[in-house]
């Protein structure tokens, strides 16, 4: 199963209006206690990921084989080509997951959240790259142990075929986000979507955080940055949304679900 890079945030290099408090709010929903850092009972995303169908004895075995990795911004948790080795649970940060084609361009192919499930290849090399963008904490997991683990626990398999399902369905919105739509529909749609997900993990604020940079919409949604930018200008003009210091801050957002769902 895999989960769902380069610059800073999407709104680096723009005017706007800064955002007082949300980002402090950001690192405390998404953030791990620090103090309690390793303990797999205290992991602050264990019910958002595949630990959430896991007794305090089950824990205690998942921590046995676990390792705790910590990667800066751009630092990669594994790269497409790489023998598999490992499969990861994201416990704080955002990651990106991306493919480079034959003509050396760059395939956005997801942005994984804190309790996703990333690096389970269909085969022994993983097929494609996944880098931190901001500061990431993880779960590393030998690959032949947690197969063992998995196989000693029948209940475990259910809620990683939720994740694998969760996979398929955001594939399948990428395939309809690169096909025949517009730009605006694009950018929209990704906008709300991005929402959407980033309201399971807690945070249901008007403002929408982009720790992302605006390459790398571009690149997931199949356009140049400068298209995404005047995109993003164009609600701004038409007050369907404030482009603030991060991220955007939705006035319309129904209007924005409109144009998202044409």
């Amino acid at each position: 199963m895999n989960y769902i890079s380069t610059g800073g945030a999407i709104a680096a290099t723009t005017r706007r209006h800064p955002a007082p408090e949300w980002a402090a709010i950001m690192i405390r929903t998404i953030s791990p206690n620090r103090a309690s850092f390793g303990r797999c009972s205290a992991c602050a995303v264990r019910s958002l990921s595949i630990c959430g169908a896991l007794d305090q004895t089950d824990l205690a075995e998942f921590e046995r084989i676990a390792r705790h990795v910590h990667l800066a911004p751009g630092e990669a948790l594994f790269t497409a080509g790489q023998l598999a080795h490992s499969v990861h649970s994201l416990t704080a940060g955002f990651a990106r997951l991306y493919k480079l084609l034959a003509d050396g361009r760059r395939q956005v192919i997801g942005f994984a959240l804190p309790g996703d499930f990333l690096g389970t290849a269909p085969s022994d090399r993983y097929t494609f790259s996944t880098d931190a963008i901001d500061s990431v904490t993880a779960c590393r997991l030998p690959r032949e142990a947690f197969t063992h683990f998995i196989e000693q626990r029948p209940h475990f398999l259910l809620r990683i075929n939720e994740f694998a399902a969760r996979e398929l369905m955001l594939a399948q919105e990428q395939m309809l986000l690169l096909g025949r739509r517009t730009a605006e529909e694009k950018v929209a749609s990704f906008l709300i979507g991005w929402r959407q997900r980033l309201a399971q993990i807690g945070d249901e604020r008007q403002t929408i955080a982009l720790p992302m940079s605006r390459q790398d919409i571009a690149d997931y949604l199949g356009l140049t940055i400068e298209t995404v930018s005047r995109t993003l200008t164009r609600f701004e003009r038409e007050k369907m949304l404030i482009i603030v210091t991060g991220g955007v801050r939705l006035l319309d957002a129904e209007r924005a679900a409109a144009v998202a769902a044409a």
